[in-house]
């Protein structure tokens, strides 16, 4: 129970405040292989190019310890791009939707046309189409667009943010927010798990106080002597908690452990899933909107290629091949100290497309949830940490409770004779 409370002192606290599990950001992109046609109503072909990989090193700062038994810190990401490990280099040019324009036209499906009219006016002005043909690193890291000046032109607003965009802009040398967890110095059922988050009990993005709530830890330890049901945790990407429910027990390189795995409800509509109503209006079961915490752009998370979604979302478009095995996330977890030992969370990002009327440039683009790329954030113990790890927290332990029946099945025989002797001596 020592090792495992957030405190200075335990053999924890070093691994839970500088994370050394090598973790690695995995990205494929969704490249668009008929653009024209989809202009002109086809079904959109994709292919899938990557992975692109990333080093991801994580670290904690403005440690601060409270008197309610809570810490609170940042953690910063860092990503360092791995040509060894990637399918391909970040110069490599990908067609894609463009993600600024066809998602501004959507966001205006109902505003006044004439504001549309001015839309299509300035897109033609400046070239716009509805694919781009972009270097990887441009859509990660952001590129120059002058259309993001003329959309905060016409619409103020529409668009919090100025200058470059790229879908991984704000991830890297930034943190997730303001954790404040519990040390578990009191009550170690509650080490780890999310007192508040940026200073909020509950976030505002949903439609039910069941959706808004922030439950769990902040995804790296779980209190310990688990049990196998399932886990939970506060995702800052997702802009929602979590659960994951128990699959199987196993080992991790001689550490016993349990696997985690994702429902089928966690991503469901309201309709086969009653309790995430909160998260709708939904669509078809097995993707999420995000816009009410992504700047209000029709974007939705889901599964790599539509794992575990309505199948009608898979058959919209060509090239996806949805499996447990390459698409399904996981957490596998040494229950009795609640550290994460082996992990692989993986989501997709999605972009709503449509044709909007007065909007030249969406063409006669049929409705669809189409897939920009997805990512998994993956880790294990490994090296000289599983070595500290699996001698302390495993083989000690083990030692230990066998010395304890070494113990008393010795004192048995000791304490007969000392019956018997007793006995004679009367």
């Amino acid at each position: 129970l020592q090792n495992v409370r957030i405190n200075p002192s335990s053999i924890s606290f070093q691994m839970w405040k500088d994370i050394p599990v090598p973790f690695y950001l995995s990205v494929h992109f969704f490249e668009v292989l008929n653009p024209k046609q989809v202009l002109q109503g086809a079904k959109p072909v994709l292919r899938q190019r990557g992975p692109y990989v990333y080093r991801e090193y994580r670290y904690k700062t403005n440690i601060t310890f409270h008197d309610n038994d809570t810490v609170s810190y940042l953690e910063y990401r860092k990503l360092f791009f791995q040509p060894d490990m990637s399918g391909g280099s970040e110069d490599e040019y990908v067609v894609v939707p463009n993600i600024l324009m066809l998602g501004a036209a959507v966001m205006m499906e109902k505003l006044p046309d004439f504001l549309k009219l001015l839309l299509s006016g300035a897109l033609a002005s400046l070239k716009q189409k509805a694919f781009m043909n972009r270097t990887v690193g441009e859509i990660m890291w952001g590129y120059e667009d002058p259309l993001i000046d003329t959309i905060n032109m016409l619409v103020p607003g529409l668009i919090p943010f100025k200058g470059k965009f790229g879908l991984f802009a704000d991830f890297n040398n930034s943190n997730a927010g303001l954790f404040t967890v519990n040390t578990g110095m009191k009550d170690i059922s509650q080490v780890h798990m999310v007192d508040s988050w940026n200073g909020l009990k509950k976030v505002n993005y949903w439609r039910s106080s069941q959706c808004n709530m922030i439950n769990g830890t902040a995804g790296e330890m779980w209190p310990p002597f688990m049990s196998p049901t399932s886990l939970e945790f506060y995702s800052p990407d997702a802009c929602r908690s979590m659960t994951l429910v128990y699959e199987q027990s196993g080992e991790f390189k001689g550490v016993p452990t349990y696997r985690f795995v994702a429902p089928k409800t966690l991503f469901a509509n309201g309709t086969d899933y009653p309790p995430n109503e909160g998260f709708c209006p939904c669509m078809q079961s097995g993707i999420q909107s995000v816009s009410t915490c992504r700047l209000n752009a029709p974007m939705f998370i889901s599964h790599p290629h539509f794992y575990n979604a309505d199948p009608s979302l898979v058959n919209a478009v060509e090239g996806l091949h949805p499996s447990k095995e390459q698409h399904g996330l996981f957490l596998d977890v040494h229950p009795m100290t609640g550290i994460p030992m082996n992990c692989s969370i993986k989501l997709q990002l999605n972009l709503y497309i449509k044709q909007v009327s007065g909007i030249l440039q969406t063409g006669d683009i049929k409705p669809v949830v189409l897939p920009l790329l997805w990512f998994a954030e993956s880790g294990s113990i490994e090296g000289a940490v599983l070595k500290q790890f699996y001698n302390n927290l495993v083989l000690l332990p083990s030692v230990l409770d066998y010395v304890q029946y070494i113990l008393l099945g010795l004192s048995v025989p000791l304490v007969v004779s000392a019956a018997v002797l007793m006995a004679m001596s009367k």
